[in-house]
């Protein structure tokens, strides 16, 4: 009779264990086609000039979010996904802002100054409900090649957009909304302050070549003496 019981409770066990796990997985969003969307930005934001032309090399994004889903941008109501890592939309839209400008870098060896990129936040921040709140935030290492000196400078960008009720407006309205908070974090980097004066501080003006020696003149004989031949013929 004893063992009938424990047998039961442990058969019970095992299914409270298992509805549990479809729970979970029924609750847990999965990308699919139509919830899917792609993070542009409208324009590339033209970055600002400098004292003579230069080139930036970006080296790498490197998430440090610490998000275990970093495409997941919105969760309820089947979830929103991003189609791409926040790294590599970052990355392209940083390469394409260079681009634009002839400011990036072929490669390392070409490059005046390299950028290295780290992603804190890229989707959705804390909201009241009403309100949906883009949040996009970098820091980005700047590095002069030919010192190996470098300097940190932080950029981020937000945006705010309306709660909707269908699904189809959540996902645009989530759209637009990141794409403004990247675009407008962008803007704050390529033509904030923070990066003139890093670029002012680890400049290293170009080398002249160097300029060949000119022949010398030959020496002039004072006024008050005369060539020697008048001398002589006298």
């Amino acid at each position: 009779m004893y063992f009938r019981q424990a047998g039961h409770v442990q058969c019970s066990v095992l299914l409270m264990c298992a509805l549990a796990r479809v729970s979970a997985g029924a609750d847990d969003p999965k990308p699919t086609p139509e919830n899917t969307i792609s993070v542009q930005l409208a324009e590339p934001v033209k970055p600002q000039t400098f004292s003579r032309p230069l080139k930036f090399f970006l080296v790498d994004v490197i998430d440090r979010s610490g998000t275990a889903q970093p495409m997941l941008v919105f969760k309820p109501r089947g979830g929103i996904f991003l189609d791409r890592t926040p790294a590599e939309i970052t990355r392209g839209g940083l390469e394409t802002c260079l681009k634009s400008a002839n400011m990036l870098a072929a490669d390392r060896d070409s490059a005046d100054f390299l950028l290295t990129v780290y992603l804190f936040n890229f989707g959705l921040s804390d909201s009241s409900g009403m309100d949906f709140f883009g949040k996009v935030e970098f820091a980005a290492l700047l590095k002069n090649p030919k010192t190996a000196k470098s300097q940190q400078i932080t950029a981020s960008g937000t945006s705010i957009a309306g709660v909707a009720v269908r699904k189809k407006n959540i996902q645009k309205n989530v759209k637009e909304d990141i794409e403004r908070a990247f675009g407008d974090a962008l803007r704050n980097l390529l033509r904030g302050v923070k990066l003139r004066d890093a670029v002012s501080a680890l400049d290293v003006p170009t080398e002249l070549p160097a300029t060949p020696a000119q022949p010398s003149a030959p020496a002039q004989p004072p006024a008050t003496e005369k060539p020697l031949a008048n001398r002589m013929s006298r």
